[in-house]
């Protein structure tokens, strides 16, 4: 069983992404998504900068979303056809739910950005555990979107940057795991320079 709610040692034991692809509705309801949120923004901030942002696409808004990832797709490809700029552009339409996270540091903080941006991803982690929280299935894609130049402009004010597309909803099938790393390979102890 995936994302076990009965305490949080089984659920940080069987933590798992869902696919967007086989995201359905249900997704939150506007009480449920305002929870998801409040929960995400709990998350180690120095400085309490809160160097991050949670935009909500909602559902009648993901054709413009697309318009605009197919703009900024002919503009970065201009030999795209429109095949590929359509199955490009599926992405605006998964789940039922969709946030797009912008990291937004404080350039005239004396906190340096990497923490800024060590929380932002800390911020985007809570912002998972709280959608499998509510019983839903939540899924961080980044892709060429997020790294999209004209995409950034539409989201995003000049320093800052997107972080990546969240999708949420209800599994349409059981989740199945995915290869984990090996823990004795990522689990060191120090040994002191002589």
């Amino acid at each position: 069983m995936f994302n076990d709610l009965s305490s949080l040692q089984p659920y940080l034991s069987t933590r798992r992404s869902g696919r967007p692809r086989d995201m359905i509705a249900p997704g939150p309801n506007s009480e449920q998504l305002q929870s998801i949120i409040e929960m995400a923004l709990r998350t180690p901030d120095h400085g309490k900068l809160a160097p991050w942002r949670f935009i909500t696409i909602a559902l009648q808004q993901r054709e413009q979303l697309a318009h605009i990832m197919a703009q900024a797709l002919r503009i970065a490809s201009p030999n795209c056809s429109n095949t590929q700029i359509n199955s490009a552009c599926e992405t605006a339409y998964l789940a039922p739910q969709l946030i797009i996270m912008v990291y937004a540091p404080n350039l005239q903080s004396k906190i340096p950005e990497v923490e800024q941006l060590l929380s932002a991803g800390a911020a985007g982690m809570n912002l998972l555990h709280a959608v499998h929280a509510h019983g839903f299935v939540g899924s961080w894609i980044t892709g060429w979107a997020a790294y999209d130049e004209n995409i950034r402009r539409e989201f995003c004010e000049e320093h800052e940057q997107i972080t990546g597309f969240f999708y949420i909803g209800s599994a349409k099938q059981p989740l199945v795991e995915r290869p984990r790393p090996e823990p004795k390979e990522h689990i060191h102890a120090w040994m002191p320079k002589a």
